[in-house]
């Protein structure tokens, strides 16, 4: 077994046991803070393919992040109600099903992305960040001064949404849910980087020029890229309003689309089991450090400044060095 393998493999097995012995030990709280790791860790593989591939640095997809909380938000409302959604261009019922909201929320995210990638992607560099930000902080503000859905108090869900043969309600059913659809992402993206595509995105990524020279175009490629990463961004946006039953503008903010990009480095920009590393290492930070003081994000920046400086692979790729360049 390489080191890699065996890294991945440790990572892994640690962020499974936690909420095993919480399940046992009857620590519903522990379960939680696990189930919140993974769903950070899915929005952070869908950035991951944006950043570790294409070399896309967004500081705005808390936007998609959001649409896919909204999308949840919306369409559940409406079905504890029992009122359409009338102002639509259709009349649409209200749904409390995970798969159809997952659709949508995935379908809602991935058309915003097409739009933000093709107006983002004409930039580059750091007026390409500025415009990603400035897209997610005009949602934020128009989810303020949506008053139907709650403006800038939110809107709350008061039953969890179902999946066909779980009881949702059950912590450890929530989530073995969100694990495996954690683990279908890292599986797309497995699948992603070791295609032709991914090897053209991350030809485009190092060498634009030459992809052009060949007949690619390496604006399709990022724009793929960037619908595909908004899309998992988007689903994680509905599993955590369904963890909370609450969406808030506050999924919109540049905050989150900052916590996002640090669990990504953390873990390590490109490496497959990253996200998962970076997420269960931020959750217990601000588990722990939070009971310790409540300016705990120092801690975090210091640690986030010491990975920059000195381990730029972060978590995995300090730990695995070369086995494990792309996964």
């Amino acid at each position: 077994m390489s080191r890699g393998i065996a890294i991945n493999t440790a990572v892994l097995a640690l962020c499974l046991a936690v909420p095993v012995y919480a399940h046992f030990a009857g620590e519903p709280f522990l379960l939680t803070l696990a189930t919140r790791a993974v769903i950070l860790a899915l929005a952070a593989v869908g950035l991951n393919i944006a950043l570790g591939h294409g070399g896309l640095i967004s500081l705005g997809h808390a936007a998609f992040f959001g649409i896919g909380g909204y999308a949840m938000g919306i369409l559940a409302s409406h079905a504890q109600t029992f009122t359409p959604i009338a102002d639509w261009p259709l009349l649409i019922e209200g749904t409390k099903s995970m798969p159809v909201i997952w659709l949508v929320a995935m379908v809602t995210s991935g058309l915003a992305a097409l739009v933000i990638g093709a107006l983002s992607l004409r930039t580059s560099g750091v007026y390409f960040i500025m415009i990603t930000l400035a897209f997610g902080q005009m949602l934020y503000y128009f989810a303020i001064s949506w008053p139907a859905y709650g403006g800038e108090d939110g809107l709350s869900i008061y039953v969890r949404n179902g999946f066909p043969g779980l009881n949702t309600l059950v912590p450890m059913q929530f989530f073995a849910l969100t694990a495996t659809v954690l683990a279908a992402a890292m599986a797309l993206a497995h699948v992603l980087g070791r295609s032709a595509f991914g090897l053209a995105l991350n030809a485009a990524r190092q060498a634009p020029a030459r992809v052009e020279a060949v007949g690619v175009r390496p604006f399709r490629l990022r724009l793929t890229a960037f619908v595909i990463s908004g899309m998992i961004t988007g689903l994680a946006g509905a599993l955590f309003a369904d963890l909370n039953r609450f969406v808030s503008p506050t999924m919109f903010s540049w905050q989150l689309s900052g916590e996002i990009m640090v669990i990504v480095i953390l873990g390590g920009v490109g490496r497959l089991f990253g996200p998962l590393a970076g997420a269960a290492l931020l959750v217990t930070l601000e588990h722990v450090l939070g009971g310790v003081s409540d300016y705990w994000q120092v801690y975090l920046g210091a640690l986030l400044l010491g990975v920059v400086l000195f381990a730029r692979g972060g978590i995995i790729g300090t730990l695995a060095g070369r086995d494990v360049a792309h996964g």
